[in-house]
């Protein structure tokens, strides 16, 4: 049977994935994946995940749910997050590094040499030196593909808008004036384009931060992408560097420890599903948010590694409270964290 962790990264671009994990009893640490509403890794060995497999792919979003008086965590896998940029000009440049810093997978389209090759120096993951039109006909782009239309011109702007407006998306915003913007809302209007559609195009791109320079109107622009993003609760997953470390480190060094948060009350730091990896040297991928709250939660693991009792432990955070005011846990919120041992 393949690694759980090999299976997650071989199905990151399905439709939907959902992990779930046995948190507490004689069974804690046991998972079961299903891509696709097809049970594809199934680690109980009672069949357990197997006999609830129906009453599991009902369950929606990353939360906790309780079968058999069992606490199973349902983690969301999403697809990665796709950031496509109509564009290569000046404002490009600062979109494609917020992008790349927020972990998005930023595609840059542009038909001019000089401008494709300063996305490519600006960290872009792929860029197409071809026309909008064609490019954009390559482009496989679902629920999590986020497009950003920032051309030199409004005929540039009018026919990736009409390609885009075909394609699956969670976003598309488009840049310029407002008479800009009019026109090319006119003339797809007028090609028979769905009014409801262009109306739910984000024009004026980006938030209301009264943004001049380029960099700060990036900063608007992905500020806008993440608001659209959040507000949908795919879930959280794995980052690319966390499965890239669980995958490649060497087999000597394999002990690590997960950390993941399983559920969130109150005002916290990081969403629920939120992951960490921890190491025996105290290095870590990733952040569960930082602060009193994460050392905390590092101190848990570090004995968890001197612990051979034990593979996994759920851990309660609480930052409420004058105890929490002490260490600085300003959010005001309590988390459960788990924690499992990886070798």
């Amino acid at each position: 049977m393949k690694d759980i962790y090999g299976l997650i990264k071989e199905k990151e671009g399905e439709h939907l994935s959902k992990l779930f994990t046995v948190l507490e009893g004689d069974y804690a640490g046991e998972k079961a994946l299903f891509t696709n509403r097809s049970l594809v890794f199934d680690s109980t060995k009672d069949g357990f995940f197997l006999k609830h497999q129906y009453a599991l792919l009902k369950e929606e979003g990353t939360k906790i749910l309780e079968i058999e008086g069992k606490r199973i965590f349902c983690d969301i896998l999403s697809p990665p997050k796709k950031l496509v940029i109509c564009g290569a000009g000046h404002v490009s440049v600062p979109i494609i590094k917020f992008g790349i810093m927020a972990d998005f997978s930023v595609t840059v389209i542009d038909d001019r040499v000089a401008f494709a090759d300063k996305a490519r120096n600006a960290g872009a993951h792929k860029v197409l030196c071809q026309d909008f039109n064609s490019a954009l006909e390559e482009i496989e782009s679902d629920e999590n593909t986020y497009f950003v239309i920032v051309t030199r011109g409004h005929r540039y702007d009018r026919i990736c808008l009409e390609k885009v407006l075909h394609k699956p998306k969670g976003y598309v915003g488009m840049i310029g004036s407002k008479m800009r913007v009019t026109k090319v809302k006119k003339e797809l209007l007028e090609k028979g384009a769905d009014p409801k559609e262009i109306q739910e195009v984000y024009t004026p791109i980006g938030l209301d931060i009264k943004a001049e320079t380029p960099g700060e109107i990036a900063i608007a622009i992905m500020g806008e992408i993440i608001l659209v993003k959040n507000r949908r609760k795919t879930g959280t997953g794995y980052s690319k560097e966390i499965i890239k470390e669980l995958l490649n480190r060497p087999l000597e060094k394999r002990a690590v420890v997960l950390a993941t948060i399983v559920s969130r009350k109150g005002s916290a730091p990081r969403e629920t599903g939120t992951k960490m990896l921890i190491f025996p040297d105290g290095g870590i991928v990733g952040t569960i948010g930082g602060g009193c709250a994460e050392s905390d939660v590092m101190f848990k693991a570090l004995n968890l590694f001197s612990d051979s009792s034990k593979n996994t432990e759920l851990v309660p955070v609480d930052m409420t409270g004058l105890d929490a005011e002490e260490e600085g846990m300003v959010c005001g919120g309590i988390i459960e964290v788990f924690l499992e041992k990886i070798s």
